[in-house]
């Protein structure tokens, strides 16, 4: 199911800088950042990590959940992340 839509967070380190994003292509989406082919914040502060996702069944969903996501206070964020990664393992080979 790689074009499964999904909402991701990225890192550039533990407890470091966070990026929350939506895509219908995880896989696509993660190679351009780890590339920086996406300009912006992302690339700017180096944040290759993959250090949470989730998959939803279709793009609304996955569009308000990362609305939700990017409301939520930085601690949340961090709460989220170590309920499923507690070692903030790079997830990329999890997902290729």
């Amino acid at each position: 199911m790689l074009k499964q839509p999904a909402v991701y967070i990225l890192a550039n380190k533990r407890n470091g800088t966070l990026y929350t994003g939506v895509t219908s292509n995880l896989v696509q989406r993660i190679w351009q950042h780890r590339q920086e082919e996406v300009e912006g914040f992302s690339a700017r502060y180096g944040l290759h990590l993959l250090v949470y996702f989730e998959r939803h069944a279709d793009m609304y969903s996955a569009i308000t959940r990362e609305k939700q996501l990017k409301k939520w206070n930085r601690a949340w964020k961090i709460r989220l992340i170590e309920g499923q990664n507690p070692g903030w393992r790079d997830l990329w080979m999890e997902i290729i």
